[in-house]
């Protein structure tokens, strides 16, 4: 196997352990999955030679799921993810990008743009068509995330920037809401933006909404923490 990045060898070591835990050739494996990807593409997912594409390490975990695992394939993919991005990261970003833009240090539209792009460079350059599968049918066309990414055009709303975020691989309700506080930061700042903005009270209301999601999944996780010790006691 190629280990000439790190890397990306982590994460063929992490496909291979679950092929072989599962006992499957890759040809066994593409009929699981009713014929694609093909064998010689789950091969070369596993080689440590290429980074795979994000679809194709969620074709291969979900053929090599077995009834062991309790949770599900939820864990693997998980990981999985986070394996195949780092190793994009390294692949595909420049030297200099050495970690996540913070959106709290956003105060115009300028900036805002910019930590969108920065986004994009640190979840390992996922492409626009791969972009707009994950957003789903109509929700972030490719021609949009182009314009985005190269730095001409804003998301038009805070769907559209959601949108972009999660395909993104930023996910959590929590990080979500500090962008759109970035975003509602960024509009009334930018005087002439907000003008032109149909209605910019859209992007306040995005942000109380997700706030609000923020919260109850904090509540949430503090419950059960509680809940569990309760038990333990």
């Amino acid at each position: 196997m190629d280990r000439t990045v790190p890397a990306r060898a982590q994460l063929a070591d992490f496909l291979r352990e679950r092929r072989n835990t599962a006992g499957l050739t890759y040809s066994q494996m593409t009929k699981i999955l009713g014929g694609q990807p093909s064998a010689a593409t789950l091969e070369r997912a596993a080689s440590g030679s290429i980074v795979p594409t994000l679809e194709t390490v969620r074709d291969f975990i979900i053929a090599t799921t077995t009834e062991k695992e309790t949770f599900g394939p939820e864990p693997a993919l998980h990981a999985g993810r986070e394996l195949c991005i780092r190793a994009r990261r390294i692949t595909r970003a420049p030297y200099y990008v050495r970690k996540a833009p913070d959106p709290t240090l956003v105060s115009d539209t300028a900036g805002f743009l910019k930590a969108l792009r920065h986004q994009h460079v640190w979840s390992g350059y996922p492409t626009p068509g791969e972009m707009e599968s994950m957003s789903g049918p109509g929700k972030l066309p490719r021609t949009t995330v182009r314009r985005i990414i190269n730095g001409e055009a804003l998301p038009v709303d805070p769907q559209q920037a959601i949108a972009f975020l999660i395909a993104c691989h930023v996910i959590e309700e929590a990080d979500l809401e500090l962008w759109l506080a970035a975003a509602v930061r960024a509009f009334k700042e930018d005087r002439t933006r907000a003008k032109r903005t149909k209605n910019i009270s859209q992007w306040e209301n995005a942000y109380q909404e997700m706030e609000e999601k923020a919260k109850a999944k904090e509540d949430a996780t503090v419950t059960a923490l509680h809940e569990e010790e309760k038990k333990a006691a």
